[in-house]
């Protein structure tokens, strides 16, 4: 309960208790004036009617007022909980473009990487094909000076 509540409530009951004490004098007679007559009625029942009908109107209005609140608040944790959900279903969303992004980013990486291995395989070939056709005419010239110089000409070539 809230402190304004409590404060309320305490006045109430002290004017019940004055009420109660007094209850004598309350109930005492007295000419009333309604505007166009006069009639006898006990004055301070009067006013005590009077303000337990503001009480009541006020601790019915307070109830409106607090179940209007509390509906709201249900309604506003519903949206919230539907917008989280609808976040969440995004974000897994996201997360799954995102996997499927990376896999297809990967396989086209492995295939590029394919490509580059088979073109440096290529050029090593190639390289070591130029390589030993060199080295192989190194040694044939090799062999003809050795040839030339030991005294056979012609004994090499076939």
């Amino acid at each position: 309960m809230s402190a304004r509540t409590l404060f309320v409530l305490l006045v109430l009951l002290l004017l019940v208790l004055f009420s109660w004490l007094n209850w004598g004098e309350v109930t005492k007679p007295t000419s009333l004036s309604l505007g166009l007559t006069r009639v006898q009625a006990p004055l301070g029942l009067v006013l005590v009617v009077a303000l337990g009908v503001v009480s009541l109107l006020y601790l019915i209005f307070t109830i409106g007022l607090e179940t209007a609140a509390l509906l709201e608040v249900r309604r506003y944790a519903r949206e919230l909980l539907h917008y989280k959900k609808l976040a969440e279903e995004a974000e897994q969303s996201r997360y799954t473009e995102l996997r499927r992004y990376l896999e297809e980013e990967l396989k086209r990486l492995a295939e590029v990487e394919k490509e580059e291995i088979r073109a440096l395989e290529a050029r090593i070939a190639e390289t070591l094909e130029k390589h030993g056709n060199t080295l192989a005419a190194y040694i044939g010239e090799l062999e003809d000076q050795l040839l030339k110089l030991l005294g056979r000409p012609g004994e090499g070539k076939g």
